[in-house]
């Protein structure tokens, strides 16, 4: 998936849209993620050890509406359409915009909502048909795969294959980065510049696919 140019740009531009929804997500929930929901699952059995029943009800509301969000990519995906790419894409940015909207008008709830339902969907950009596809809001996956390459390389094989995913993981953290600074600038309403860049990607992966994607 990330062997051409362009898949790896598009793939590190989602993860930094991410690392940015992601960090005003955490921000604004005290410490729960719209993206990684492994931290969510961790905070969802902590609170269950220590009693604190509405905190785990918050953490499994999040992983709900992220699994939603995932399932709705999936059936996207499944259904074989023409220019799934900028679909889901265009989705995302109106979710995001709805986000925001929600926001604006009072409702910070269902601004959250859509933020992880937004989240769940992303993932499913590079999912081939039948398969898991590529995690983009979550880098675990792609640093234990970095750890692999690197043992490669260092015994003969694999050259830079590292690179891809260490670059994934970098733009995450670029994005988290300007997601904090936004968030302290302006609060859930710096969700606006993620909808334009999701819509912009939309648009540009329209521009470029072949078809199919």
């Amino acid at each position: 998936m990330l062997e051409s140019r362009r898949n790896l740009a598009l793939a590190c531009a989602l993860s930094a849209l991410a690392g940015y929804v992601d960090a005003i997500g955490y921000l604004h929930l005290g410490g729960l993620f719209v993206s990684f929901m492994s931290g969510n699952s961790t905070r969802l059995g902590v609170t269950l050890a220590e009693g604190h029943w509405q905190h785990a009800l918050e953490a499994l509301e999040l992983i709900v509406l992220f699994v939603a969000g995932a399932a709705a990519g999936s059936l996207i995906v499944l259904s074989r359409i023409a220019r799934r790419q900028p679909l889901i894409l265009l989705i995302e940015a109106l979710l995001l915009a709805a986000a925001a909207g929600a926001y604006a008008n009072g409702l910070p709830g269902t601004a959250v909502a859509a933020i992880v339902l937004a989240m769940g969907l992303e993932n499913a950009v590079f999912q081939l048909e039948g398969g898991a596809g590529l995690g983009l809001t979550y880098v675990t996956g792609a640093l234990i795969k970095a750890g692999q390459l690197i043992a490669a390389a260092l015994t003969g094989g694999g050259g830079w294959a590292w690179l891809p995913n260490v670059l994934l993981w970098a733009a995450l953290v670029a994005g988290a980065l300007a997601g904090a600074l936004a968030y302290h600038w302006i609060n859930l309403a710096a969700i606006w510049f993620a909808a334009a860049t999701a819509f912009a990607l939309s648009v540009l992966v329209a521009a470029t696919a072949n078809g199919t994607d």
